[in-house]
């Protein structure tokens, strides 16, 4: 009973924020929700429109659990992925229940980056194609060129930071000039120097598990001395 009403009071937050952006919550899937912003009406800003419900929806998570952990109570955490695609909708099902929904590989790989933020550290990693349409500028960085378990050509990653304060990421701009100057080392293959990057990243931000887990990545890559790198990374899970 106490899963049930947590569930429910935490499900009655986010929904509010993607109706706020007026997108359209397509799906409860356990513990996770589905929501699309374009379909069934569309707007000219729609990328927009997700990356912003994600960055409130983090917000809203935060204010929803400074009384949980004031009271000792375990506190709930979330990740989300957002891709811009050409996707299937309508009513999808069979004659004894229907459902709107939306289909296709766009869908597929949101979910694939959702399932990504663990390794990341991250709570909202966008694709490169939603980066490419947004409008509004937002605090983001490059994190990744993947190829997603499945599929052949890789994709850029992007993660979005606005929703941070100086407490829960220290020195962020220092802290991201330094990324991404060990991400443009990491993509060259120079793993010794992007190492030395991204522990200058620790020392700004000791929690940035993103940039731990390069220097995890970059001494797995020195082992294995790669004769062809082209700064991609294949994905061996969903």
């Amino acid at each position: 009973q106490g899963t049930v009403a947590l569930l429910n009071e935490y499900f009655t937050v986010m929904v509010d924020c993607i109706q706020a952006e007026e997108g359209m919550l397509d799906k409860f899937i356990g513990d996770a929700m589905m929501a699309i912003f374009g379909t069934p009406i569309a707007h000219d800003d729609d990328p927009d429109r997700g990356v912003r419900t994600a960055i409130q929806m983090m917000v809203k998570l935060n204010e929803f659990n400074a009384p949980r952990a004031k009271a000792g109570q375990l506190c709930l955490d979330h990740g989300m992925g957002l891709n811009t695609d050409s996707i299937v909708s309508g009513n999808i099902g069979s004659p004894k229940r229907m459902d709107y929904t939306v289909i296709g590989d766009g869908v597929n790989l949101a979910a694939r980056l959702e399932s990504a933020c663990k390794q990341y550290g991250a709570r909202i990693l966008i694709s490169e194609f939603t980066f490419a349409a947004l409008k509004a500028t937002y605090k983001t960085r490059e994190i990744d060129k993947v190829v997603v378990k499945g599929k052949t050509e890789p994709v850029g990653v992007y993660e979005v930071l606005d929703y941070h304060t100086p407490e829960s990421f220290p020195n962020m701009v220092d802290a991201l000039g330094i990324f991404n100057q060990g991400f443009e080392l990491y993509k060259e293959g120079s793993w010794d120097k992007a190492i030395k990057q991204f522990k200058g990243v620790l020392k700004a931000n000791p929690n940035d598990i993103c940039a731990q887990m390069y220097i995890d990545r970059c001494d797995i890559l020195k082992k294995r001395k790669p004769k062809k790198w082209d700064g991609v990374w294949v994905m061996t899970s969903k």
